[in-house]
């Protein structure tokens, strides 16, 4: 594949820009376009580099003249019109595994933090009070983490909590239920998984499909007390339907991560004493961008030799 400019258009670890120059190409790094800006600008170019901020719209992959490969430096991209990418011809990749411990790590971190409610104790120290019967916690050993997505964060995250003696159950509508166990955990259906945890945590995509996934309905037919963790994309949990939750009761604490609009508007689900929230920050690990840039510019490199990558995520139309 012929690739002679490349713009990144993110804020990225400056080695992807390194090697992409190393191997022959013009690089540009600009993070500031606004929409308009990038339509225009992206005309010149054969390959665009991305994080999350930036949003490759139809209207911008349509001004494209030259574009081959949109590179997304990290795991979701949800953030860029794969069906546009795929008529215009253009390949989108992916770095699939450089965000995974990051990601996984944050994901224990909230378990953990619920389970001894250390944010809330933080606080109402900080605040000059010394209170420790408010913050009574509960161990984690012999409890049971349902995990919905089965890839490599979710694998990650069973196999850290299994330290903690939990047990571990979940679902993924493709991972077959013995290459589940092999990783120690029980692989059952929604149905089957949502009484039995303590606490539920997601690892999916945002499709379709995974849209308000976990709702009021499910919520429901969850053990009262039951928490929430979300660090995979915000969408999949119904915030309106948790906050409700969360005040009945039915619910006792969530950690959030990611959220249906980025910043977040809902203010009452943020600010409830139960809700632990970040500003989106699960693969913000200075080794985690180091991995996700190196990996989506050597897959840059593999194509201008006419190598296979193994990142790509949609199957563009010749």
């Amino acid at each position: 594949m012929e690739i002679n400019k490349v713009l990144i258009s993110d804020s990225c670890d400056p080695r992807c820009a390194k090697i992409l120059e190393e191997a022959g190409c013009k690089v540009t790094v600009k993070t500031d376009h606004t929409k308009e800006q990038l339509i225009d600008a992206i005309k010149e170019y054969d390959a665009l580099v991305v994080r999350s901020a930036t949003k490759v719209t139809a209207d911008v992959i349509n001004a494209a003249e030259k574009l081959k490969v949109i590179g997304r430096a990290g795991t979701g991209v949800d953030n860029i019109d794969c069906d546009a990418a795929t008529a215009r011809g253009i390949l989108v990749i992916n770095a699939p595994s450089g965000n995974t411990l990051a990601a996984a790590e944050m994901t224990c971190a909230f378990i953990v933090s619920l389970s001894r409610d250390i944010a809330a104790a933080c606080a109402s120290l900080k605040a000059g009070r010394w209170d420790r019967k408010a913050f009574m916690g509960n161990e984690l050993n012999g409890k049971t983490l349902g995990i919905i997505g089965l890839g490599r964060i979710g694998r990650e995250v069973a196999t850290r909590m299994q330290s903690f003696g939990m047990r571990t159950i979940g679902y993924d509508p493709i991972i077959p239920a013995e290459a589940s166990a092999k990783f120690g955990v029980q692989s059952m259906s929604l149905e089957e998984l949502w009484p039995q945890c303590d606490y539920i945590t997601v690892h999916t995509p945002l499709i379709p499909q995974t849209k308000n996934l976990v709702n009021a309905a499910m919520l429901s037919r969850c053990k009262r007390g039951v928490k929430i963790v979300n660090c995979a994309r915000g969408g999949i949990v119904n915030e309106s339907d948790l906050l409700a939750a969360l005040e009945s009761g039915q619910v006792s604490g969530a950690g959030f991560d990611v959220f249906e609009e980025e910043p977040p508007k809902n203010t009452a689900f943020i600010a409830h004493p139960k809700v632990i929230c970040t500003p989106h920050l699960g693969a913000n690990t200075a080794e985690a961008q180091s991995r996700v840039a190196i990996e989506i510019s050597k897959q840059f490199v593999a194509l201008k030799k006419g190598e296979e990558v193994w990142g790509a995520v949609n199957q563009p139309k010749k």
